[in-house]
């Protein structure tokens, strides 16, 4: 089975904890080499977050284990690769 190598979620979260607290709680589960996140929208009791995670061989159901233990939900899984490396996106002439 090919490994999970990158995953990008979209996630509500609570105001506390913190994002920066956030996303390091997220980094330190065990098969996360990396995360980004990035606040897209922020209202009186939630946050919308996009996490973009890296690792050899993630584990999702790990993952999606930290971000219940730390209040968040997520919304939707917006990117997946898989495979022996991450192949990035380029632009195509069907991209417009």
């Amino acid at each position: 089975m090919s490994p999970l190598r990158r995953v990008t979620l979209d996630v509500l979260k609570p105001h506390d904890p913190s994002l920066l607290e956030f996303t390091e709680r997220i980094a330190d589960v065990e098969c996360v080499d990396g995360v980004s996140s990035s606040l897209i929208e922020l209202d009186q009791e939630v946050q919308n977050v996009k996490l973009t995670i890296e690792g050899d061989g993630l584990d999702y159901a790990a993952i999606e284990q930290a971000v219940g233990e730390l209040g968040g939900t997520v919304h939707s899984v917006d990117q997946v690769s898989y495979g022996e490396y991450v192949v990035e996106e380029r632009r195509t002439p069907q991209d417009g």
